[in-house]
């Protein structure tokens, strides 16, 4: 498929540059029906029923932008996905001014050696600490690395850019269809005798990355490491087995569930590393309904969710959020889309 066929024209002030106060006053478009539904955050409670379960993704974003110094002259460097406990790949910018085993300081006592470089500038960087020691430093001296087309990089700014539900430190984008929740809409959610679980993906730099391969098929994903507990797996099974949907939060849930059902038949607690790569013509097995916000041209979470509600259907969608004013994004509204086809039974 040609890559041409995921471009749209989105007018520039439509590019949210803060979230609406409160989080839940964003607006929802609904697309679980014939026609399609302007709403707000704060009704998705009346378009899900008792029983239901919505899966959140509670990743922590790290500050994984560093600047440092390498034979004096100043790089950047966005960590993306955790090695072991001292290393780290990050993407280097400029590259060429980098090379493998090059130093790189941070500060007087914080710094790096860089053990490999790749291709796109990707650098593998072995640090002069580890563990909780490491994410400290990366802590102190690291800047949160919003997404491009966010252009105040303040205190504000890396506040907003956590979900309610962020726990577990190692993202390096959040997971931002979580964005819209808050403690007012969740117990709401619990009254109606909704269900709340969740896993865990590190989001990757690689999600700000465009498709730049004409054939969709010709472009690489980047690895991410994902859990799943035993918990989450119980209820989204007994869900299944009552005839209750599946909610995803955001297309890094979705990626982790149908990964790991990919790989055993079956949803499993583990902990991995994926680099799924959802595309039209894709078999679903656990996903019903995807809570996501609207997406770049030419992005592979364009792609997903094409291939997951149809692509006619998505650009209806979009056309429809265009002309209604939806604000586009990490920091924009949101849509609430239904599975296309069949999910089979866990």
């Amino acid at each position: 498929m040609n890559i041409d066929q995921f471009d749209f024209n989105l007018p520039e002030d439509l590019i949210a540059q803060q979230p609406v106060n409160p989080r839940h006053n964003s607006k929802l478009l609904s697309c679980i029906h014939s026609e399609l539904g302007d709403f707000h955050f704060y009704d998705l409670p009346n378009l899900l029923s008792p029983g239901d379960v919505i899966v959140v993704n509670d990743t922590k974003v790290l500050k994984a932008k560093l600047i440092g110094l390498v034979n004096e002259k100043k790089l950047s460097f966005n960590l993306h996905m955790k090695n072991s406990e001292d290393q780290w790949y990050a993407f280097c910018k400029p590259a060429k001014k980098c090379r493998k085993n090059d130093e790189v300081y941070f500060s007087k006592s914080f710094k790096a050696i860089i053990l490999e470089k790749k291709d796109h500038g990707e650098v593998l960087l072995k640090f002069n600490f580890s563990g909780n020691e490491l994410l400290d430093k990366i802590s102190k001296y690291g800047i949160t690395p919003l997404p491009p087309y966010i252009k105040n990089e303040n205190l504000e700014n890396e506040i907003h850019y956590q979900t309610f539900f962020a726990k577990k430190i190692g993202a390096v984008a959040a997971p931002t269809a979580g964005l819209h929740f808050t403690k007012e809409i969740i117990d709401t959610l619990i009254k109606k005798k909704v269900l709340i679980t969740s896993i865990t993906l590190h989001v990757g730099a690689g999600t700000f990355l465009p498709v730049k391969t004409q054939n969709i098929n010709d472009h690489k994903m980047h690895f991410e490491s994902y859990e799943i507990s035993k918990n989450t797996v119980n209820i989204l099974k007994n869900a299944k087995l009552n005839g209750k949907k599946i909610i995803a939060v955001g297309t890094t849930v979705m990626r982790t569930l149908e990964a790991t059902f990919l790989k055993f038949n079956d949803i499993k607690s583990c902990s991995d590393k994926t680099d799924i790569y959802i595309k039209p013509g894709f078999k679903f097995n656990v996903v019903d309904y995807l809570l996501t916000n609207f997406h770049l041209p030419k992005s592979t979470l364009l792609i997903l969710i094409s291939a997951f509600s149809g692509e006619e259907e998505v650009k209806k969608i979009y056309d429809h959020a265009i002309n209604k004013l939806y604000r586009f994004y990490s920091y924009g509204d949101c849509c609430l889309l239904k599975r296309k086809g069949y999910v089979n039974k866990i």
